[in-house]
């Protein structure tokens, strides 16, 4: 499966943290990102004046991991992502992958061996 999950950039090293100590696995890709959900940016004041940042900071991690562990990976996310705020903490999917291939050595991952 593919857990993927947007989170705050802050909370990064903390998500990755918690999917390895709750699951074992360990391995990510997380890239930079921008965007909104539904409180579609902030509004703050500097020196008197109104700005809004519609498009947040944030981080989109992707983890490759095996079907078994998919569930505890999405809730080991969502406790770790979670700030407190009332909204801005991304969100999290999980999607069917097929045909894993290590680039290295061109094998194909067979159903027990592990992610």
């Amino acid at each position: 499966m593919k857990v993927e999950a947007v989170v705050v950039r802050d909370r990064v090293e903390t998500v990755m943290e918690a999917v390895e100590a709750e699951t074992g696995h360990v391995g990510v890709t997380v890239l930079e990102a921008v965007g909104h959900g539904r409180e579609k940016g902030i509004t703050h004041e500097y020196r008197g004046r109104v700005f809004e940042s519609r498009f947040l900071p944030k981080a989109h991690l992707t983890f490759i991991v095996r079907d078994e562990v998919a569930e505890d990976v999405l809730a080991a996310i969502a406790d770790a992502a979670r700030t407190g705020h009332e909204n801005g903490d991304g969100i999290s999917w999980m999607s069917p992958v097929h045909s894993v291939t290590h680039n290295r050595t061109g094998q194909r991952l067979a159903d027990g061996e592990r992610v």
